[in-house]
């Protein structure tokens, strides 16, 4: 068989057959041993770039900004806005002061704790959790222990609240609800 005729039938092979088994089927037989070892080791070098080029890590980039920095991106403006949240007081009529005045409080619940609601360490040790409990629901994150100090937020012993299940769809539209 011509190489174009290989070709063409490439082209015109419907699902019938994988590659390597059109590969297999209808390249190799017309090969000599040197010229099939040749070809499959091309072929296991591509499978391996394809691989590489499609592993995910910490440097894998959009063009603009790698996964590390917008990890770093996403952590400084929470732990920003989280500090924000556990500074600004709204006063609640629903609590008084011994004098009967109205109390100031948190705009919104907002803490950090090593340790997930049922007492369990935040992944074994070494994690800790941001929670805010919103009027449009909780959000949370987890970090790792050396950014506790960015986040200046009340600590407890453990997470006040259960995880609710939300996803991280559920924490995008949460945000987007706050006014």
């Amino acid at each position: 068989m011509k190489f174009g005729n290989i070709i063409k039938n490439l082209i015109k092979m419907k699902k019938k057959q994988t590659a390597v088994e059109f590969f297999n089927d209808e390249i190799l037989i017309h090969l000599n041993f040197d010229q099939r070892l040749y070809l499959k080791n091309i072929f296991n070098k591509a499978l391996e770039m394809e691989k590489e080029q499609s592993t995910i890590t910490e440097d894998t980039s959009d063009g603009y900004h790698t996964f590390k920095e917008l990890y770093e991106f996403r952590k400084i403006y929470n732990a920003t806005l989280f500090n924000e949240w556990g500074k600004q007081m709204e006063r609640n009529s629903k609590w008084v002061s011994e004098d009967n005045q109205p109390v100031n409080l948190p705009k919104y619940d907002v803490h950090k704790s090593w340790r997930h609601n049922d007492g369990e360490l935040c992944f074994g040790g070494g994690w800790f959790i941001v929670v805010a409990n919103l009027p449009s629901g909780q959000i949370s994150n987890h970090y790792q222990a050396h950014d506790w100090d960015l986040f200046e937020i009340p600590v407890y012993e453990k997470a006040k609240y259960p995880f609710d299940g939300h996803t991280s769809k559920d924490v995008i539209d949460r945000l987007k609800k706050l006014k």
